[in-house]
């Protein structure tokens, strides 16, 4: 699978999202893999950090999926509209209280960009109704319209041969032998204030963080390179006990409590041997007596 290095930066910010951690992320790649799938795609920063030939790419956010989508298809006409915006406190008032369902898609995906780089923190939150319900950040020079990136992304965007509206689960119907899955799910809270699961009405509970594990172990069954990320609790190293997790520090800016953004651990679980893996003590990579390593395809 050919990668492509330059860089590219995510066009919407994201709870979680994987910017700061590439190159530890980098490091626990698979060294060669067929297709690219990402299921929680959310700010896309692993997938524009590795540009793959051919992805799968989806997410149960309605608005961030039709973004994408525009972004790929229509991106000077939505440089067009993101150019017609003002960072302003009324007028982004004014939008958040659009009902996107009732503006052309162009218009929903401008909207969509506009006000999560100028809302408060660059939280995306939605109430029990499905409605962006963020404060005004008060930012001085919010870059929402940057062109040469968002044209970047439509470049790199040509290569996902699906973008859709999905659960995670729909990944074991297109996934296959020797290609790669990168989940990225809301995380197991770390505590009961640390909860960033409302990225649509129905948050993300104990029951889905279950029903992943399930779709890991299959996916790894039918000889899938599978990576995930997520918080470093007891749940989760408790769940994925038999595969091999590697630690990483993260730098988190989002949580309504400022004393509480800062350094965190996460867990990176994956099922192979990386292309790092040299460096580590191959004691770590044992699973039921079994060394994982790439498999021949």
């Amino acid at each position: 699978m050919a990668v492509n290095r330059t860089v590219l930066r995510p066009f919407v910010k994201w709870a979680g999202g994987k910017g700061q951690l590439l190159t530890a992320l980098d490091w626990l790649l698979p060294p060669r893999f067929s297709a690219y799938h990402e299921p929680f795609l959310g700010g896309g920063a692993v997938f524009f950090h590795l540009r793959p030939s051919a992805a799968y790419l989806s997410d149960q956010n309605e608005e961030l999926i039709n973004t994408y989508r525009i972004v790929r298809d229509q991106v000077e006409e939505l440089l067009i509209s993101l150019g017609k915006h003002k960072n302003e406190r009324d007028y982004y008032y004014s939008i958040r209280a659009l009902d996107p369902q009732d503006l052309d898609r162009v218009e929903r995906a401008s909207r969509f960009i506009y006000l999560n780089k100028t809302c408060y923190n660059g939280l995306y939150r939605v109430n029990k109704q499905g409605r962006f319900n963020v404060p005004f950040g008060k930012y001085k020079n919010p870059r929402y319209a940057e062109a040469d990136n968002l044209r970047a992304a439509s470049a790199a965007l040509q290569h996902a041969r699906v973008l859709e509206v999905a659960d995670f689960s729909q990944t074991l119907k297109r996934a296959g032998a020797g290609d790669f899955v990168y989940l990225d799910p809301p995380y197991v809270p770390v505590s009961e204030t640390a909860r960033f699961t409302s990225y649509t009405a129905d948050s993300f509970g104990l029951r889905d963080q279950i029903r992943l594990h399930h779709v890991f172990t299959q996916l790894d069954q039918m000889g899938c390179y599978v990576m995930l990320s997520n918080s470093d609790t007891p749940t989760i190293r408790e769940l994925y006990r038999g595969f091999r997790c590697e630690t990483v520090k993260a730098h988190r800016f989002i949580n309504s409590n400022k004393h509480r953004r800062g350094h965190i651990t996460e867990v990176v679980v994956v099922n192979y041997e990386s292309s790092g893996s040299a460096q580590c003590n191959r004691a770590d990579h044992r699973r039921q007596g079994k060394t994982h390593a790439p498999r021949s395809r």
